[in-house]
């Protein structure tokens, strides 16, 4: 078995943090049914204004279009920063993946299938 990637949003903008919140990411419902990301699945993280990279979970956030840092994850970036998200799968083979393009809204603006 290998771990594959499932899914991917691209430039995703993080738009609040709570370090008050016991931790997680609260990321737009629509964005995560469009990349097939279930809540509490795990989901790595990378902060593209500084580098940081972690693994957390997923919530469905509150309002379309937010992408909130929770917790510990509050102090690995600042509103505006474009982050992206991954999910991955085990499984003997690679099965195909879902990437999501984000525009400043946090909108869909472009969707791939891997492999192309």
């Amino acid at each position: 078995m290998k771990t594959f990637i499932a899914a991917k949003i691209q430039n995703i903008r993080v738009t609040g943090k709570s370090i008050d919140y016991a931790g997680s990411a609260s990321i737009c419902p629509l964005l995560m049914k469009k990349a097939g990301i279930e809540p509490y699945e795990q989901v790595t993280i990378v902060n593209l204004a500084n580098g940081q990279r972690w693994i957390t979970y997923a919530i469905e956030a509150e309002q379309k279009g937010d992408f909130l840092l929770n917790g510990g994850a509050a102090r690995l970036g600042e509103v505006g920063d474009r982050c992206l998200v991954f999910t991955y799968v085990t499984s003997e083979s690679f099965n195909g993946a879902r990437v999501l393009f984000t525009n400043h809204q946090n909108e869909v603006e472009r969707e791939l299938e891997y492999p192309l």
